[in-house]
């Protein structure tokens, strides 16, 4: 994004968050920040130090330098915070730069903290009269105190089932389950991402994405996106971010113009359904007999050179430096 961000309109100030939770100033290099199998990025603690702008002052951003000394960056018109993950894209950060009253791009505080719980994101989407795919939660208490319960209920959701954490991005901790003696081990790996876990009915179907995203004429959605697997299990970590065999992202979709506009009225009926803001993508399953099942929604999806948000907008007419001047200028609108 650092590459593809449009320089003759945005002065872009890079700010990086480490694994202990510093703001540091970063380099405005895009090579630094490669995603593959061999380098995933990480922002090292550099001694810097980022101080954010108070509520009610005026909008300057500064950095202490390791020497102590403190400089202005310049005043702030908006952030663009592509983070993944808890505290990224759960509402929590979102919440922190409302709290300073710093304009910023993407989700707000309710969608995004919605759409992180996949529990709760299927109430929101089931009280809208969208299709989601049949599930259970199940908490670590209740699973230490009844298994053999939960085994009944999971076993009459059917054949296979994914199981998941509720608050975990990317796929990481999710696991499909073909028969009934793995169950205890998906449940074991989505537990040590999440003490709430869903387990969910496997959906027969075509897997099918759409982008939405909010412009000044309203909300629209792209051209749909379709994910074949070839020869993975599933659509994993690999397969979304490092470019893993055995999966195929496909944007778009070969489809009939009928179905097309279907799902982009399912997707996005599934973001006002949630208060979406920004942009999302919508992933859902298109069955053999033309029903659209929700699977997800995602308030930060993906913004790699193989992800399906942009490469959908990039098939409709898009650029991918038009798209996030698209998203920049909806956050500043608000």
């Amino acid at each position: 994004m650092l590459g593809a961000i449009d320089r003759d309109r945005y002065d872009v100030i890079p700010v990086g968050i480490t694994r202990e939770g510093a703001f540091v100033l970063e380099d405005d290099d895009p090579a630094k920040f490669p995603l593959d199998a061999e380098h995933l990025p990480e922002v090292v603690d550099n001694g810097s130090r980022v101080r954010w702008p108070e509520p009610g002052g005026d909008r300057t951003l500064r950095v202490v330098h390791t020497d102590g000394t403190v400089e202005g960056l310049g005043e702030i018109d908006i952030v663009l915070p592509i983070l993944h993950g808890t505290h990224g894209e759960d509402g929590t950060i979102q919440g922190y730069f409302d709290t300073l009253e710093v304009p910023y791009a993407g989700g707000g505080v309710l969608d995004s903290a919605l759409c992180m719980d996949k529990h709760f994101m299927k109430i929101a989407l089931e009280a809208a009269g969208i299709a989601v795919a049949p599930w259970v939660t199940v908490r670590r208490r209740d699973w230490a105190a009844n298994a053999a319960t939960i085994r009944e209920d999971a076993a009459a959701l059917g054949l296979p089932l994914f199981v998941k954490p509720a608050r975990a991005g990317s796929s990481v901790g999710v696991s499909k389950v073909d028969a009934p003696d793995e169950l205890d081990a998906a449940l074991a790996l989505a537990f040590a991402e999440d003490d709430k876990v869903l387990i969910e009915t496997g959906v027969v179907g075509r897997e099918i994405e759409v982008a939405v995203l909010e412009s000044a004429d309203g909300v629209r959605a792209s051209l749909p996106g379709e994910i074949v697997l070839t020869s993975r299990g599933f659509y994993d970590f690999e397969g979304k971010y490092l470019g893993g065999d055995g999966v195929d992202v496909v944007c778009p979709a070969e489809l009939a113009p009928a179905e097309v506009t279907a799902i982009q009225e399912a997707g996005i009926r599934a973001f006002e359904a949630v208060d979406g803001r920004g942009l999302a993508r919508v992933d859902m399953f298109l069955t053999a007999a033309g029903e659209l099942v929700v699977n997800e929604l995602n308030t930060m999806p993906g913004f790699t050179p193989i992800s399906m948000f942009p490469k959908c907008w990039v098939a409709s007419g898009l650029s991918y430096g038009d798209l996030i001047s698209e998203l920049i200028e909806a956050g500043l609108r608000r």
